[in-house]
């Protein structure tokens, strides 16, 4: 499974992005919690906002409102991706 993460907003406006490919029980439940949680939902001014892209699907979030589930996946693409 092909995950890609972008990253955007914030203080300095600065955008990062991510991408990997992964396999395993853990990374699908996660991978479809993200998918199944997709709201657009406005962020906060200086806020980051997120674009998720899961095999093709992509979701938008932004914080403060990230799940848990969202914010793990996040944090994991932008440590593990080039």
């Amino acid at each position: 499974m092909r995950i890609r993460v972008r990253r955007t907003g914030g203080f300095a406006g600065i955008e990062r992005s991510a991408e990997v490919e992964v396999t395993g029980p853990e990374w699908e439940s996660l991978a479809a919690s993200v998918l199944a949680a997709a709201a657009a939902v406005r962020g906060v001014p200086d806020g980051f906002s997120y674009e998720i892209t899961i095999d093709g699907r992509t979701v938008r979030c932004a914080d403060p409102h990230l799940t848990d589930d969202q914010r793990t996946l996040v944090t994991r693409v932008l440590k593990e991706g080039a």
